[in-house]
């Protein structure tokens, strides 16, 4: 199949009026067009890399559980409509969690091997993104058995301890328990209780040696989250750590990149300008040279207005900016076979018309998402099978 007259989002450069040609699930062939422009542009798949979405699909409202087929199915929907070709679904491990309940190490392994169950055959190509607390020491034999069975993908560590990563500022983080229902007393002594059952940093080392052990031994990249100091960020380098997952400091987030990590935040932060947590803009990140990967994080159909946010202020524009998205985060998780417009690539591709609206999605190329009310026609692309 050939798809012609269309604007090609390279990754090093534009074709203002390209055509490439897929046969079967790869792009063999990309060239110019002579035609009229359809006034559509084709950017590579986009990679997800951290999307919360599951465990809101799963549970819409609280202690109300959806089947999980529906919520796959729903999921792998959204995630094909933004473009999404490759997602890994972020799914929690907390020390905090009853037992059973959400996010405890029981509840979290069901969960993940039930999504590696329901994932075979769906348009988008899911992957399991396991985050885990870094102080939850019980839980580390339950992700070793997951990934022995190879039901995980992508592993990342956390401390939500008050006045640790995000929660570093503990009166933010009242204020918000606050804004949730409970009263200052009751924010406050539920905070204070945390702080109190904080786990020894001795017992976090060891946790994260161990953890980064199991993630070398079954080839499983491993990720940072929440970062807040210079310290940490070293100490995840040296562990081994690849991605820098939302830093919330420009100092944590430089020395990241200076041990080569890179350095992930989210798209919705990236559209709006700001971060919903109060921590570090990505906007600032990017300007400072201190952001490489875009991540749907809790809303996948930010990605391609994020993008367009950043491509003003890329050094490399808009071709730049969908690296942020594509070929970036591939590299990072090892995914050589794609997350660029070339030859010999898989055929992941989202078409975009002119009010920057995705109209057709192809994964491996196959049609993964088509916007109804768009006529795409054979003509209007000069679609053509290839011979």
């Amino acid at each position: 199949m050939w798809l012609s007259n269309v604007k090609l989002i390279l990754v090093d450069r534009i074709i203002e009026n390209g055509a490439l040609r897929i046969v079967d699930d790869k792009i063999v062939e990309i060239t110019e067009s002579s035609g009229q422009p359809s006034g559509v542009t084709v950017f590579p798949g986009f990679i997800d890399m951290h999307g919360d979405m599951i465990e809101i699909e799963l549970e819409p409202r609280p202690k109300v559980d959806f089947p999980m087929d529906v919520a796959v199915d729903h999921l792998d929907s959204r995630l094909a409509a933004a473009g999404v070709t490759t997602a890994y679904a972020a799914v929690s491990f907390s020390r905090t969690a009853i037992d059973g309940q959400r996010r405890s190490f029981k509840h979290t392994s069901e969960i993940i091997r039930a999504l590696k169950q329901n994932i075979q055959g769906l348009r988008v190509d899911h992957r399991i993104h396991a985050r885990f607390d870094m102080t939850y020491t019980a839980a580390i034999d339950a992700l070793d058995e997951l990934l022995t069975a190879g039901a995980v993908d992508l592993v990342s560590v956390m401390d939500h301890t008050p006045g640790q990563g995000q929660y570093r500022n503990v009166e933010t983080l009242v204020a918000n328990r606050i804004k949730s229902g409970l009263s200052e007393e009751e924010a406050r002594l539920h905070v204070e209780r945390r702080i109190e059952n904080a786990v020894s940093a001795e017992q976090i080392i060891e946790n994260l040696e161990r953890l980064s052990a199991l993630c070398k031994s079954h080839n499983v990249a491993m990720a940072s989250h929440d970062d807040d100091s210079v310290e940490k960020s070293n100490l995840m380098a040296d562990l081994g750590v690849v991605i820098s997952e939302f830093p919330v400091t420009l100092e944590a987030a430089a020395v990241a990149k200076e041990r080569s990590l890179m350095i992930a935040m989210g798209a919705p932060n990236a559209m709006r300008g700001q971060s919903y947590s109060g921590n570090l803009s990505a906007r600032v990140a990017h300007s400072e040279g201190l952001l490489h990967i875009l991540a749907a994080d809790y809303h996948p159909a930010a990605i391609l207005p994020a993008i367009h946010a950043l491509s003003a202020s890329d050094p490399d524009g808009l071709v730049g900016a969908v690296r942020l998205a594509s070929a970036n985060p591939a590299k990072a998780l090892g995914l050589t076979d794609r997350g660029e417009i070339s030859e010999g690539k898989r055929a992941d591709l989202v078409l975009v018309d002119a009010s920057d609206r995705v109209v057709q999605t192809f994964s491996a190329g196959e049609t993964i998402f088509s916007k109804g009310t768009w006529l795409h026609s054979a003509n209007q692309l000069n679609m053509q099978a290839a011979v």
